[in-house]
């Protein structure tokens, strides 16, 4: 059944990545599944914010599998009283992507997607049951000027406009002001995520894994508080290009265009895709925030242990898997740890 509140205890979750090659979605141990049941205990309302499934590296079986397991498991723990809120990303966009293709996809921000849109989908919403289940592309609101996306729009702003004409045809359009999400799904462009999946699906698994610890690197430096310590000193040269190039073009300025050039009227907005949670208490809340202050933004995390970016790390720790967010009726988003007790041996 699809269905919909709002303003209830929710906790957002993004980027599963349920069903990886290299084995590195932590759900699929025993430990890290038990404390994300756990912490569903008092929450009335479960937000997966894309890329649940990883369905971008061309094994859809071998992911559907071990999905199926995690889901049902978090299903029966919700059981029929409480609501989960699916809004698919770029790594499990096959879960709705045909359907909006068909049907030329709504302008609304918070569209509207059958639960049996695809067979994909259906297989995906039926594992959830009996919960009360709804699907919303690109994004949904969960309460009074708060929205969430996954936030795979925000690639489109990476690169720095000025030098964006340049590459005008290898890098697709930019949507401006008044844009709707047609807009960013018609942008076009190359996609270094399909790159970075296909070279994970095809290349031995000692190169998969390079490829895939470089892919996170990189996300990583797009974002603010990224120090040095956290990321191999052997590569240390381009870590510096890197932050460099964060300074001028960063995953939340990137973010607040969306918003932006949607004409989102958020106080908040929360999404994945970049998978390091915040904010936390010692970062720069100017660094979360969109240009005069608004909206003000959170990012959920992910459930990988990425081993470049949280090696020889411990919890608390931006990139360690199982972030979340916390929102309580008439509260601010809060960054939690779910995983936060577990140690690496638990997870890796």
């Amino acid at each position: 059944m699809c269905d919909g509140r709002a303003d209830v205890r929710t906790l957002v979750v993004s980027d599963l990545h349920l069903g990886t090659r290299l084995e590195r979605d932590v759900l699929r141990r025993a430990e890290a599944l038990e404390a994300l049941l756990g912490a569903l205990e008092d929450v009335e309302r479960l937000v997966l914010l894309g890329d649940v499934v990883e369905l971008l590296e061309g094994r859809p079986e071998q992911a559907m599998d071990v999905a199926e397991r995690v889901l049902r498991a978090v299903a029966a723990r919700l059981g029929d009283g409480r609501e989960v809120v699916l809004v698919p990303g770029n790594h499990d966009a096959a879960l709705v992507g045909p359907w909006l293709r068909a049907r030329r996809m709504s302008a609304a921000v918070d569209a509207r997607i059958p639960c049996d849109a695809t067979p994909l989908l259906a297989r995906v919403t039926s594992w959830l049951g009996p919960a009360r289940v709804r699907v919303n592309y690109p994004g949904v609101w969960l309460g009074e000027g708060v929205w969430a996306t996954h936030g795979h729009y925000l690639d489109r702003h990476l690169l720095p406009e000025a030098a964006y004409g340049i590459a005008r045809g290898w890098l697709g359009r930019i949507p401006g002001r008044g844009a709707t999400p047609a807009d960013y799904e018609r942008a076009g462009g190359p996609s270094l995520t399909r790159l970075e999946a296909w070279l994970t699906r095809w290349l031995p698994r000692p190169l998969a894994a390079l490829v895939d610890d470089l892919a996170e690197f990189l996300r990583a430096a797009t974002m603010p508080g990224v120090q040095r310590r956290m990321l191999s000193r052997r590569i240390a040269p381009l870590t510096a290009t890197l932050l460099g190039a964060q300074m001028r073009r960063a995953s939340i300025p990137a973010l607040a265009q969306v918003v932006h050039r949607l004409q989102i009227d958020a106080d908040w907005v929360i999404f994945g895709h970049v998978h390091r949670t915040g904010p936390f208490a010692g970062d720069d809340p100017h660094r979360w925030q969109g240009a005069g202050g608004r909206p003000r933004i959170a990012n959920a995390g992910c459930w990988l242990y990425e081993p470049l970016l949280v090696h020889r790390a411990a919890p608390p720790h931006p990139y360690w898997p199982g972030g979340a967010i916390l929102l309580e009726e008439g509260g601010e988003p809060q960054a939690i740890g779910v995983l936060d007790h577990l140690d690496a041996a638990q997870l890796h």
